[in-house]
Parts: C-alpha cells; structure tokens; sequence
C-alpha cells in the first residue's frame, strides 16, 4: 500500500478530540484513530525511510505530571523521522519541522561560537536564506532577549545568537489535496529543502554529549 494523504475523517476525529477531550470519547473512538490517523502516518514514514530513515511515530498520550492542563490525549498526532524531520497532522492541517529544537547546554556552546565565528556563522546566513527561499520559515526558539553572556550586544548576527533552537518549519492548513498523494510531495519538498539548515547544524553543533541527552 501507498501513501494517499489522510482522509477527511482524521481532521474530523481531531475536531472532535479538541473538543471532548476525555477517555471515554478516545476509547470510543479508537478504531476510527487507527484507520484514518495512524495508519495513513505508518504508509507515510515506510516510504520515507529509504530518503530519510527510519520514523517513530509519538505516543497519543500527553504527559500531564507537571502541566496545569490534565487533558489526557495530544490534539495532533507526530512523528519524527531519525535523518532529521518531523511530521505533524491535526485539524488546523498539516506541518513539518526540521532541525534543533532545544539545545543542551554544550550544543548551545556550539552553536553560539559557530554563529559568531566568520565564516561559519555567514555560512548559516546563506542557509537561512536559501531555506527561506525554497518556501520554509526558519525560526529561533527560546530566544534571549539580550544578547547571551560572553557576546556584544551589536554583534552582527545577534538575531541567530539569541536562540537556544533554530528549526525550518512550515504548515498548511487543510485542503482537498490533503487527502491525496500530493501530501507526500508536500511532506518531501519540505524535507529537502530544509536539509541544508539540518547539515549546517549536524556540521557545527551535533548531538549532546551531556550524561541523559
């Protein structure tokens, strides 16, 4: 079987699920989540694999230990694909990410020595505007709102300086073609023309090598 996007029917479960966001309605509901949301995911990430590498699709489940909001079930379902990439449907449609969310605190000593260093840090520049170009925003996370300890203020990357998690990212909000094959081109035009943004990061910050990370 091939992927053909997600049917009508897993918007409408998540529509649903945001507005009764209880046990009772997800166990009633189960079999309907398995056809039309998790399974068109599962198509999705098998065809992937071989470009991007193998996905694990996220638990249903929220952890709401140390969170005000108790609702027991995510309103979207994701997934993130291990060469870097993350996939994501819920009623408002369709998004993909790509890159470092949230950086240990040694790949944010990386990452804020290789913006500041000359060459490296125009390297990213050109990065961002190329991925920009292709159609995905790039967007820092968690960002500072003064320049980071060790750093001039008028630093001239400052901007990309400021953050502690730089992904490509980019939604659509959902349409017909949603449903179809045109989901995957959506979904792979994404993946490739972030990759750049994903190999300047793997080139320059890597994984943590914190204990836990």
């Amino acid at each position: 079987m091939t992927f053909d996007g997600w049917p009508a029917e897993a918007l409408d479960f998540y529509e649903h699920l945001e507005a009764d966001n209880s046990k009772t309605f997800w166990q009633s509901h189960k079999d309907r989540y398995e056809h039309a949301v998790r399974e068109p995911m599962e198509l999705l990430l098998a065809e992937l694999e071989p470009e991007f590498g193998p996905g694990k699709i996220f638990r249903p489940n929220r952890d709401v230990r140390f969170s005000a909001d108790k609702s027991p079930y995510k309103t979207h379902i994701g997934a993130h694909l291990r060469a870097g990439g993350y996939v994501q449907l819920s009623a408002d449609g369709l998004a993909c990410g790509n890159g470092l969310y949230q950086l240990a605190a040694d790949q944010l000593e990386r990452y804020r020595a290789a913006v500041a260093e000359d060459v490296s840090g125009a390297g990213l520049e050109r990065v961002v505007a190329r991925v920009r170009r292709a159609g995905p925003e790039v967007v820092g996370l968690d960002s500072l709102k003064s320049a980071p300890r060790g750093y001039p203020k008028d630093h001239p990357r400052i901007g990309l300086l400021r953050h502690k998690g730089l992904i490509a990212w980019q939604e659509w909000a959902p349409e017909p073609w949603l449903g179809t094959r045109a989901a995957y081109d959506r979904i792979t035009g994404f993946l490739r023309a972030s990759q750049p943004l994903k190999d300047w990061l793997d080139d320059h910050v890597g994984p943590s090598e914190l204990p836990g990370r």
